[in-house]
């Protein structure tokens, strides 16, 4: 069949492996957004905040690139603009900016990881992680948890803008009611069926399963994965005093 053969395979495969996406993910939440290092790792934390940005041109997803370079540029523009700003405003500009630019990038990096790697590969790499189910079934809910709550949200906000229940809108105080309330509603529903569905396909059975997704690691996989190591190992030099700069 078609889409099982090896070249149809080989076209829908990734830029990166899984496992390199979730290496990424973890070094820039511990690092970028978790402050990990201090102003010492300074210089390679600038490399990793760009990183995310470089992925997104890489797979062509212009809308998110776009997305993520606007939140920055608003982050370091309300610091920059902090000074200037007179008491509570300050505080909210310091607060604002410095969520945003911590933020981001790895929300960025995470954004990445779901819109590019199906439920298929990351249960593939998963497993040949040696991850236990309880750690693999809910990750691989939470990957068609989050494109289909947004896929919802839009729905429900195009239908209630159309009855004029938005903000700016005439009946623009009964968003609350009529927009969050229904999407709470749904992310309760699409939980327990994205769940039923993960078990419906044998995601819980005791045997391993099989697919037909290739996934491994290839040269910008190594080159990532060493990057990684190399952090690693300059943030242990500097426990032990080891200055490299």
């Amino acid at each position: 069949m078609a889409y099982s053969s090896e070249k149809t395979q080989e076209q829908r495969r990734g830029f990166l492996d899984p496992r390199t996406k979730l290496a990424l993910v973890l070094i820039l939440a511990l690092l970028v957004m978790g402050g990990l290092g201090g102003n010492s790792l300074k210089p390679i934390k600038t490399a990793l905040s760009a990183l995310p940005f470089l992925l997104l041109l890489i797979e062509q997803q212009w809308k998110r690139f776009a997305r993520g370079i606007a939140m920055l540029v608003i982050g370091y523009g309300l610091l920059f603009a902090m000074p200037y700003l007179p008491g509570t405003l300050n505080y909210i500009a310091l607060l604002c900016g410095g969520i945003l630019t911590r933020f981001v990038v790895t929300i960025v990096m995470g954004e990445y990881l779901i819109s590019t790697t199906s439920v298929s590969e990351f249960i593939s790499a998963m497993e040949r992680l040696h991850m236990p189910q309880a750690i693999t079934i809910p990750m691989s809910v939470m990957f068609r948890l989050f494109p289909t709550i947004g896929s919802e949200w839009r729905s429900i906000r195009r239908a209630m803008t159309m009855r004029g229940i938005h903000l700016g809108g005439a009946r623009a105080g009964q968003v609350l009611e009529y927009q969050l309330v229904p999407m709470m509603t749904s992310t309760v529903r699409i939980g327990e069926e994205l769940s039923a569905s993960a078990l419906t396909r044998g995601l819980g059975a005791p045997v391993r399963r099989t697919n037909i997704c290739r996934i491994g690691f290839r040269v910008q996989d190594a080159v990532l994965l060493m990057g990684c190591l190399f952090v690693i190992a300059v943030w242990i030099l500097e426990l032990c005093g080891v200055n490299l700069w």
